[in-house]
């Protein structure tokens, strides 16, 4: 997914304060070699030789665009902590390219733009709560969607007699206009959940 997943209350970390890296958690914002990353996991490695440091090894994705990055950083050395805050916001409408949400709050827009989407568009659907944006500087960055979505079947093969009791699947198109593989008694019209961390089938809705 796509993307971008932290959970949670809204928060914000301090801005334009180095962190060492031994002090860095995951969900932290961080800014590497002039580009902004979310900490997604943390491995520490203690030294195989007497006097040798200790060593953590981050997996980073960039903000926006979600590309992954692998960092390996001496628990002395520093990133540089950056402000992000999250905010519960309600789909409202497209334009062009762009997605609209308003703030659940104050019904502030914030126009996200495919950098930014990413590969969530397909699972951005009106009337669905559990969308957050997150904002650095109140700049949108990234979107956090739902770990899954109720979505309609527009167009599938007929079902089978008898497939029920087979666990084979077969393509389907949804109407945000992605294709999954869904069990055979599946048919047109009806709704599907989809995780969005998988782009899976996760049952009838």
């Amino acid at each position: 997914m796509p993307a971008s997943c932290l959970h949670g209350p809204v928060f914000a970390g301090m801005t334009d304060k180095n962190m060492k890296a031994s002090d860095i958690k995951k969900g932290n914002v961080v800014e590497y070699d002039g580009t902004v990353y979310q900490v997604r996991d943390i491995e520490r490695s203690a030294p195989t030789a007497r006097g040798g440091n200790v060593t953590f090894r981050f997996t980073l994705y960039s903000i926006p665009g979600g590309r992954k990055l692998d960092l390996s950083l001496r628990a002395e050395d520093e990133l540089k902590d950056m402000e992000l805050t999250r905010r519960a916001a309600n789909y409202s409408y497209r334009d062009g390219d762009a997605f609209v949400f308003l703030d659940a709050a104050d019904y502030t827009p914030y126009t996200l733009g495919p950098d930014v989407i990413g590969d969530s568009a397909p699972y951005i659907v009106e009337g669905v709560e559990g969308y957050y944006v997150q904002l650095i500087d109140d700049i949108p960055v990234a979107l956090q969607v739902p770990t899954s979505v109720a979505l309609t079947v527009v167009d599938t093969a007929p079902e089978l007699k008898g497939a029920s009791a087979t666990k084979r699947t077969k393509p389907a198109r949804l109407d945000t206009g992605i294709e999954i593989q869904v069990p055979e008694y599946i048919t047109r019209g009806e709704r599907v959940w989809v995780n969005t961390v998988t782009g899976e089938f996760a049952g009838r809705a």
